[in-house]
């Protein structure tokens, strides 16, 4: 099984429908999609300057805004399949889909993720794949990735999120970052994988 964070950012690429549309078609069984937040995190990153709420309800805020990326992905690609509980997932790869997770905020609590700007999609995708047992993270940026960057590396550029390396390291899990315009590579991984 295959975690594939794809980044808010894509929405200001012209090859986003291509990432769906390669998801969707090669990644029936294996591949479950975590989306960012994209422009409508930043919108809360926004509020939260100007009304000074706490980090909890900004991160549970970005939650949700994680979950109207995964409403546009659907309404990009009408073959994704969106669930919210982590337990249901296999169920659905098993039924040859490819599904979009909406995180649900109470399970999140229960896996103790910190409600922190530390913590984004980047790191949830990589606590999802410990739940699922799944080999391999992909986190899908906009930005340039410089060539064998280690995650912290990768962190300390801003590429990504602040605990996304250390949470890897303590579940001992394989993330990958790629770039956007790296499609037919990832395609070759998914043809391997299935």
């Amino acid at each position: 099984m295959i975690v594939l964070k794809l980044g808010g950012s894509l929405l200001s690429k012209p090859n986003l429908q291509q990432w769906l549309s390669l998801v969707s078609q090669q990644g029936k069984g294996q591949l479950v999609i975590v989306p960012g937040g994209g422009v409508f995190a930043d919108q809360v990153r926004v509020t939260q300057k100007q009304w000074q709420y706490s980090d909890k309800i900004a991160h549970q805020m970005a939650i949700l805004a994680t979950h109207q990326m995964a409403l546009l992905f659907k309404g990009l690609c009408a073959d994704l399949v969106l669930t919210h509980k982590i337990a249901s997932i296999t169920a659905i790869l098993q039924k040859n889909k490819v599904l979009v997770w909406l995180p649900d905020i109470t399970e999140l609590e229960a896996l103790g993720v910190a409600e922190t700007w530390d913590i984004t999609s980047d790191s949830l995708a990589v606590y999802l794949a410990k739940q699922l047992k799944a080999e391999t993270v992909f986190l899908i940026k906009s930005a340039n990735i410089p060539g064998n960057a280690s995650l912290q590396q990768l962190t300390a550029a801003g590429i990504v999120d602040k605990a996304c390396a250390e949470t890897a390291e303590k579940l001992q899990l394989n993330v990958q970052c790629l770039q956007n315009n790296q499609l037919s590579f990832f395609e070759t991984i998914l043809v391997n994988h299935g």
